[in-house]
């Protein structure tokens, strides 16, 4: 029977990827979406994967949106923490919104997330838990403190959650992408993007698919031995 795998933020960029290649290895699949009703519509029609939608930063939601899944699909046992915003501005700019606002949709998002599904992964005795953090959370970026804060947080979550899963079975990673090629990197100005590649080693963006890659390879039943552990695609790039 094909396990069931849920990806928040799954309709698009790097989550779709993620979606698309976990449905094309047999997993049974259902795309979270916060808020664009004709986005997630296309995606389904393109992809034949099915979208629901609530609101990851909010942790009642996240609860009634796995019960639903569970009872259309059957038990999660594959969830990729992949939703993310920004709102990025200096630290003296930033308001109290622009950092909760981050916060609860990037990290706060992975709580609420494992909370509704652990119960029922330890006791099958299996789960796969994979948090999308990223590069700025491991090295820092301008203009990001409510951002790579919450990236670097997913890390060290990781690393408890995973400790915590062990024994039951439940492995727990962080995939940490670098500049990767989506509609949000392109809409960065020309000149900015291309400072970007020239300190990327491997001298361009990385792909959406070369992240869901990394993802597929964590979700195996044969990776059970590997937990804890931070996987980073970021083409050489450990600095800014």
């Amino acid at each position: 029977m094909a396990r069931v795998a849920v990806v928040t933020g799954g309709t698009r960029g790097i989550g779709e990827a993620i979606a698309v290649a976990l449905s094309d290895k047999g997993f049974k699949v259902v795309a979270n979406y916060g808020g664009n009703d004709e986005n997630a519509r296309k995606f389904t029609e393109r992809t034949g994967i099915s979208a629901h939608k609530w609101d990851v930063g909010n942790f009642d939601a996240c609860h009634e949106g796995i019960a639903q899944v569970e009872a259309e699909f059957g038990p999660v046992d594959v969830l990729v923490n992949n939703a993310g915003i920004t709102r990025d501005t200096p630290l003296h700019k930033m308001t109290h919104q622009q950092w909760d606002d981050v916060i609860r949709t990037n990290l706060s998002s992975c709580f609420y997330m494992c909370h509704a599904v652990m119960d029922g992964m330890r006791k099958r005795g299996f789960g796969r838990i994979v948090n999308i953090s990223s590069l700025n959370g491991q090295a820092g970026q301008f203009g990001q403190t409510n951002y790579s804060a919450a990236k670097a947080g997913i890390l060290g979550f990781t690393k408890a959650v995973a400790q915590e899963g062990a024994a039951k079975g439940i492995t727990c990673n962080a995939v940490a992408p670098g500049y990767t090629d989506t509609e949000m990197v392109r809409s960065v100005p020309p000149e900015v993007l291309e400072k970007l590649i020239r300190k990327i080693p491997v001298g361009r963006l990385c792909t959406a698919p070369e992240i869901a890659r990394a993802v597929l390879f964590l979700v195996e039943d044969e990776a059970g031995f590997i937990t804890g552990a931070t996987v980073s695609v970021n083409g050489g790039q450990y600095y800014h």
